[in-house]
């Protein structure tokens, strides 16, 4: 037999409006509007988003025993609709329930330091070039550090470079990669507000379709270049896309997804990480050799302006009691990074 939900039995939190719930709460910076609902209800808060129940984990201990001793009733993951554009969740790594198992790579330094090496001559290239013409030789760190490590990525999965900051590929690629990442940070009403989803109000499904359109249909060449070089009989190089071909027969999603989360948020940590070491130029050029501060300002970088402050929510397939509360099926839990 079921278990009734029991508002008194539920985790604290704040009360919540009729049909908008908590959502008006959040904040412009919801992860550090829950970190101030931490002091007043504790660790663990209740919250309701629209008709979604959600849970919210802020302190390493609570994850560890929630995870550690109800895994099974929170192994579920909640899919967020922007991720359904172009089915990409039912191929995501992420997203899915079982994990395809790797090979894991441990030998990459001389791989960095060829996609590090081939930045900083594109940045020099670019700098001359402007220069040549007149121009102040100012550069977006931002899109090299992304193709940098969209490279990288691209050498440890695929065997090669991916795309050239200079091609057309690279810059549309970039791009769509920005706006993926800023739809799917974005709060969707339609997310909680389920009736709501037909029409899209903030417009974010539509745009998300083709921006994703444009980062798989790069992916999807690599993959087609692949699958060619198998059929014309090409020795396999035993890398994560032959791996995950042999697997899935033409899989598309899962280097896809090394890109979503092996490129854009490694980048972007490292965009805050050099911002913040030039507002802040306490740290000299001769200091780098020897990497004394290189933990506090990986540890400050990602404690001021965390890439994903929350990670991507689990999903509660049945009723379960947690810290002698009633947490419902369905209930969507946020750990905070």
């Amino acid at each position: 037999r079921k278990l009734r939900v029991d508002t008194k039995q539920q985790q604290p939190g704040p009360p919540a409006w009729p049909v908008f719930g908590n959502i008006f709460d959040l904040g412009a910076i919801p992860h550090q509007t829950l970190y101030k609902l931490k002091e007043k209800y504790g660790p663990v808060i209740w919250l309701k988003l629209g008709y979604t129940n959600t849970l919210v984990i802020q302190s390493a201990e609570t994850a560890a025993g929630l995870f550690k001793n109800h895994d099974l009733a929170f192994s579920d993951r909640k899919v967020l609709l922007v991720f359904t554009a172009h089915n990409y969740y039912q191929g995501s790594l992420a997203l899915a329930h079982d994990k395809l198992i790797t090979k894991q790579i441990d030998q990459t330094a001389v791989l960095r330091q060829k996609c590090i090496d081939d930045m900083i001559r594109y940045i020099e290239e670019d700098v001359a070039e402007a220069q040549a013409q007149g121009e102040s030789g100012e550069i977006k760190g931002a899109h090299y550090l992304f193709l940098m490590t969209f490279n990288l990525i691209g050498n440890l999965v695929l065997s090669r470079d991916l795309v050239n900051p200079r091609s057309k590929d690279g810059h549309k690629f970039y791009d769509a990669m920005n706006n993926v990442m800023k739809r799917a940070g974005t709060r969707n009403v339609a997310e909680f507000l389920t009736f709501l989803k037909w029409l899209d109000p903030q417009g974010i499904m539509r745009n998300m379709v083709q921006d994703m359109r444009q980062t798989m249909r790069i992916v999807e060449k690599f993959v087609k270049e692949r699958t060619e070089e198998w059929k014309s009989g090409r020795k396999k190089t035993n890398d994560f896309l032959d791996a995950l071909l042999e697997h899935e027969g033409d899989e598309k999603d899962g280097p896809d997804e090394m890109s979503f989360g092996g490129s854009e948020t490694t980048s972007t940590a490292m965009e805050w990480a050099m911002t913040e070491l030039l507002r802040n130029p306490m740290v000299e050029e001769s200091d780098i050799d020897q990497l004394p501060y290189l933990q506090p300002v990986v540890k400050e970088t990602l404690r001021l302006h965390p890439v994903i402050p929350l990670l991507l929510p689990q999903n509660t397939l049945e009723d379960t009691n947690f810290m002698g509360h009633l947490i419902p099926k369905d209930t969507q839990v946020f750990a905070k990074a």
